[in-house]
């Protein structure tokens, strides 16, 4: 049984197509990143979204799309979205809240979805519906059951942030007992709503300490309870080299206001490399985020530097004590 976590290097032509087919929500959760200056409060049209997604077709590379709002299930022709981007080759995961509207789980199918994904910070109401909101706990773990008792491959997100990562073990039994197939272990960004608000003394942000002393071990216990665990790296070893995913793969963070970004560091600023207007994909000029990704600093991603520099600790001599990876690059324990 494996327990140690190994990274999951990037894939030169690997495309992942992140999808916000609209901003709108029906929660309103502490640590929401949409921004709706920048991103918009459109609902795309059933139309646009299909037409969008064959912008981003391409049948000699093996391409996922990630369905994502606000919540996504709210959008009454996702299951169109869905069928269609099967049509076109690509895998397809819807990430939820877990209310999940329009009869998602009657309406599509698990051969249609390869994962439907849920949002779940805490391993009961007490921890997750603080940040979440009321019996959002209750909903979201019902319609976990529902959509595991249909076929469905499930999967969690859990944001670690100070408010929740001491519970992070808890999860596990939780996980278990569903038949969750897929871990996530996010780090909470600085961006949207936490980039304004403060959660506590502490803030939204933990220590480089606690991470490592928590996230890969609760990582592999979950492996070993038969659950397959994906975390991002964070910190890199000083043997190991830093790698910008904007510029070894094809990563698309589609707003539907038409901002398409390749990093999601970015995403609260108008410094967007790609536009869709006219239903076309249009390379902007200018000062963009492209130009950053070239850049070599000693603090590792570029974009952490500029916009969170608070995440990196220097020693006496001004040296980082630790390199942050792009956000991008992750960890995987397989069960």
């Amino acid at each position: 049984m494996t327990s140690h976590a190994r990274t999951v290097a990037f894939q030169p032509g690997e495309r992942n197509i992140f999808f916000h087919i609209l901003t709108a929500c029906n929660l309103s959760c502490r640590h929401c990143y949409i921004n709706s200056e920048q991103h918009g409060t459109t609902t795309l049209s059933d139309e646009t979204m299909l037409t969008w997604l064959e912008l981003f077709a391409d049948p000699g590379k093996k391409t996922n799309v990630i369905f994502l709002g606000g919540e996504p299930t709210m959008h009454p022709g996702l299951v169109r979205g869905i069928a269609r981007a099967k049509e076109l080759g690509m895998a397809v995961t819807v990430d939820s809240n877990g209310y999940l509207f329009h009869d998602i789980l009657e309406k599509s199918s698990p051969d249609q979805l390869d994962y439907l994904s849920f949002s779940l910070d805490g391993p009961d109401a007490a921890v997750n519906d603080p940040i979440r909101g009321e019996g959002v706990f209750e909903v979201c773990s019902t319609n976990m059951r529902r959509a595991v008792a249909k076929g469905y491959n499930v999967s969690v997100i859990y944001t670690v942030s100070s408010l929740n990562i001491e519970h992070l073990h808890r999860m596990l039994p939780l996980l278990k007992e569903i038949g969750v197939k897929r871990f996530f272990i996010q780090v909470i960004g600085l961006r949207g709503k936490p980039a304004q608000e403060s959660a506590g003394d502490q803030g939204w942000q933990v220590s480089p300490e606690q991470w490592l002393a928590t996230v890969p071990g609760v990582a592999a216990e979950a492996a070993k309870e038969g659950i397959h665990v994906t975390f991002p790296k964070v910190f890199l070893e000083r043997q190991e080299t830093f790698e910008c995913a904007g510029l070894v793969t094809e990563n698309f963070f589609i707003f539907p206001n038409g901002r398409v970004y390749r990093c999601p560091l970015c995403e609260d600023y108008p410094v967007h490399a790609l536009e869709i207007r006219n239903n076309t994909l249009h390379k902007n000029s200018g000062l963009t985020e492209d130009s950053f990704f070239q850049l070599n600093i000693a603090e590792g991603c570029v974009m952490n530097k500029l916009l969170q520099p608070d995440t990196i600790e220097y020693d006496a001599n001004a040296v980082p004590k630790h390199r942050i990876s792009c956000c991008l690059l992750k960890q995987e324990i397989l069960p």
